[in-house]
């Protein structure tokens, strides 16, 4: 224990003593460590803000889609869940309730709305009273469309805070007219903000009945419709799933062995499916970042023999006066050992700042989580990187004949 305490004594004296020379050594491990820390931040960030946005369907949640497979779509194909599909779900699945379903009306790519002078281009949903339930958001001013605007096709609509923004309506709109697809809508609520992700903002849209909707559409019958809907007994999420499932592929025709043109996914599925695809990018971006350590291991190396070099005569001194191999090996391999991890202390809080300061910067990012695996692990790399590479200059001090050291001159 001595032995340890006084090699790393030794070690610290030496950074110490060349405190600039230390700081430009271990300048790629901090580059390294800072950009892994300000990496994975920022996606995991990312991540945070995902999983917090689909927890909010709750985990007895089912929603069907439509789903076109690349080919397909070069073949200029596009399935469809069509309103027959949806009644034979309504009608046919038992165990179920807040059947919700929805489509974007008048544009899959937003429809132009305007009030007085103003115009925007925003998606507008047709959907049922059930839709603030299985998606959980509520109107934070006045109320949401209800069964009996729906089944009287009513011209009336529920907006997001963006929409009011971009259209100057009065801070409580509700009340106010606006233009949508040709015809007067009537503001009856407006709905609790949810932010933006991906820098796109989630409260940009009208929401308007189901049944008006399909009033507005100039080919019902062709409407990719998605639904949503949860289920009474989230012990049978699974059957319920592959009934739906058998329903759909019997609806649509499918052979055995053909693949589904639709989706059935939970929100654990869905949320598991952003995870992988958050966690592939971690892994690559991290790694490409990372190779940064390995080039500051190599300059820690390059040094570390210099000093070696260097300290000849000391090294001579030393093993005159009885140091054994083992000393000036643990002396040295320490001494690489501490520049690298200090390297990476000072490149974790370099990280900490680039991450947290890069996502207040993005409009409408989430804020930078930093997991503590990545802390561990960015520690742990640059501590094995100083080993590793200090392992070669510690066991050329340490082979060093000392008579033929303190010849050197």
């Amino acid at each position: 224990m001595f032995s340890l305490l006084e090699s790393l004594r030794s070690a610290l004296a030496s950074i110490r003593a060349h405190a600039m020379r230390s700081f430009l050594t271990t300048l790629g491990i901090i580059i390294g460590v800072a950009s892994v820390i300000a990496v994975v931040s920022l996606i995991q960030g990312l991540s945070h803000s995902i999983s917090s946005q689909f927890a909010g369907l709750g985990s007895n949640s089912l929603t069907v889609r439509s789903d076109t497979s690349f080919e397909e779509a070069m073949q200029g194909k596009r399935n469809r869940l069509s309103l027959r599909d949806y009644e034979y779900l309504l009608h046919h699945i038992e165990d179920i309730n807040s059947v919700t379903p929805m489509f974007l009306a008048l544009s899959d790519f937003g429809g132009s709305i305007q009030y007085g002078g103003q115009s925007s281009v925003s998606r507008i949903l047709a959907t049922t009273p059930s839709y603030q339930d299985t998606q959980s958001v509520y109107p934070s001013v006045g109320r949401f469309i209800t069964d009996a605007d729906d089944r009287s096709r009513r011209r009336v609509t529920v907006i997001g805070t963006a929409l009011r923004d971009n259209l100057k309506l009065p801070e409580n709109p509700v009340g106010e007219f606006i233009e949508m697809g040709g015809e007067w809508f009537r503001i009856v609520g407006l709905m609790e903000e949810r932010g933006e992700m991906f820098g796109f903002s989630q409260d940009d849209y009208a929401i308007i009945p189901f049944g008006t909707g399909l009033a507005l559409s100039s080919n019902a019958l062709r409407q990719d419709i998605s639904i949503t809907f949860n289920v009474n007994d989230i012990e049978q999420i699974e059957p319920v799933s592959d009934r739906v499932t058998s329903l759909l592929r019997r609806l649509h025709g499918l052979k055995p062995g053909q693949r589904n043109d639709f989706k059935v996914e939970t929100a654990r599925q869905l949320t598991e499916s952003f995870a992988g695809i958050i966690n592939t990018m971690t892994l690559v971006l991290g790694s490409v970042v990372g190779v940064s350590l390995l080039v500051g291991g190599i300059g820690i190396m390059n040094i570390m023999l210099v000093s070696v070099t260097e300290r000849t005569r000391e090294i001579g001194i030393s093993k005159a006066l009885g140091a054994k191999r083992h000393h000036i090996l643990m002396q040295f391999l320490i001494e690489a050992t501490a520049l690298s991890l200090l390297g990476g202390l000072i490149g974790l809080v370099i990280g900490y700042a680039l991450g947290f300061g890069a996502a207040r910067l993005i409009p409408g990012f989430p804020d930078a989580v930093v997991p503590w695996w990545a802390v561990a692990l960015a520690l742990g790399f640059s501590t094995l990187v100083g080993v590793v590479f200090g392992l070669m200059p510690a066991a050329k001090a340490a082979r060093m004949d000392p008579i033929e050291a303190l010849r050197y001159e």
